[in-house]
């Protein structure tokens, strides 16, 4: 990714506006890993329409659309929302990642291009050329479009993190790639990724057709390759249960659609307020 595209230049301003106004994310945030109460994968779900509003509310240069999954069969890409910068006009999909601090899966490999790609060209791989061409093939190359934007959480701790990784840095610093075979609970071998000082920085997992779709693709780890991240929230953000919200939701799944009206009236008060209070535009 070049330092022109759409999508870096959005991290960069989304980076801006939480160290100018933390506040909005950390509510954001605290509410969207509040779902984990209700169950463990409602907050994935919910943190793509989170976000999606909190780019409509808050980043005034930008306007997003949540895709949704019914359009899933239709998707030419991995998106669950489209944003669009209103300045330059430029659109582009996201892809949102809620996990825990952690294994990070980057890009299904859908077609299973990666790992055959790889396994063509040898166990260990160390020649610079035949890694930098290896990684500006074709099969490659669907990562390389794809934005991906992980939400990281650490349960225990109750912290989180927007950790974007870097591919652009992880191609130019591999400086080899081994196989792995099976071992430590994987049923299949792993292509890993290492720099000059052998640390960790990304890996493909099997992928053949056989193989679990949801588990195949680019890998990598948050705790393992941190510095191949860059956090958008300039660090991890403490969050807490909003028990009211849990509350809300409770109430509102068994009220009518004129209780949900009065109360959308009374939250879009609430935002205008926010917006107010932080010498925002309404």
């Amino acid at each position: 990714m070049s330092n022109n595209n759409p999508y870096k230049d959005f991290t960069t301003r989304l980076k801006l506006l939480i160290s100018k106004q933390p506040q909005l994310i950390t509510t954001t945030l605290s509410n969207i890993f509040t779902m984990r109460l209700i169950g463990n994968k409602t907050h994935g779900d919910l943190a793509e329409i989170a976000i999606s509003e909190f780019i409509n509310q808050y980043m005034y240069d930008f306007n997003s659309v949540h895709v949704g999954k019914d359009l899933y069969r239709a998707k030419s890409q991995e998106e669950d929302i489209t944003i669009t910068n209103e300045i330059t006009k430029y659109k582009f999909p996201v892809s949102l990642k809620a996990y825990g601090h952690g294994p990070l899966q980057l890009s299904t490999d859908k077609n299973s291009l990666m790992f055959p790609k790889l396994t063509q060209t040898g166990r260990e791989i160390s020649e610079q050329n035949i890694i930098q061409n290896l990684l500006k093939d074709t099969a490659f190359a669907e990562f390389d479009s794809i934005n991906v934007l992980p939400l990281i959480y650490d349960e225990k701790k109750q912290q989180c993190n927007i950790l974007v990784f870097d591919w652009e840095r992880a191609v130019g610093e591999t400086a080899y790639i081994v196989r792995e075979e099976s071992g430590r609970g994987r049923k299949h071998p792993v292509y890993r990724f290492y720099n000059r000082n052998s640390d960790y920085i990304c890996e493909v997992r099997y992928g053949d057709a056989t193989a679990n779709a949801l588990q195949r693709g680019l890998w990598t780890h948050t705790k393992n390759a941190l510095k191949y991240f860059d956090s958008i929230t300039n660090g991890w953000i403490v969050y807490s249960h909003n028990l009211s919200l849990v509350k809300l939701f409770s109430h509102a799944l068994v009220s009518s659609e004129a209780g949900h009206i009065t109360a959308f009236e009374k939250i879009k008060e609430d935002i205008a307020n926010i917006k107010q209070q932080l010498g925002m535009e309404i």
